[in-house]
């Protein structure tokens, strides 16, 4: 894998992770109910927006970026492990 398709991919997979958890965090039911979609209101707390939004960006921006980054690097090495190899048989 070339260096650029690889950070590209990184920052791809990391928009999309972001992106699926907040539909994620903004679709579950807890989330809803601090949004106040119980009757009449009851229940309303925008702190947890204020609070618990940051954290679930970084959350899905980051993991998916760090999975993809090992991943990268492992296949990396087993390429390097596999090339050496193969330049041993040859030598």
């Amino acid at each position: 894998m070339k260096r650029d398709a690889g950070t590209y991919g990184g920052c791809l997979v990391s928009m999309a992770g972001a992106a699926g958890a907040l539909w994620l965090w903004g679709a579950s039911d807890r989330t809803q109910r601090h949004l106040g979609n119980e009757f009449e209101n009851n229940g309303q707390d925008f702190g947890a927006v204020l609070t618990e939004l940051p954290f679930v960006f970084l959350a899905g921006a980051v993991v998916p970026a760090v999975v993809w980054g090992l991943g990268a690097w492992l296949l990396g090495r087993r390429r390097r492990s596999e090339s050496s190899r193969a330049s041993e048989f040859h030598a």
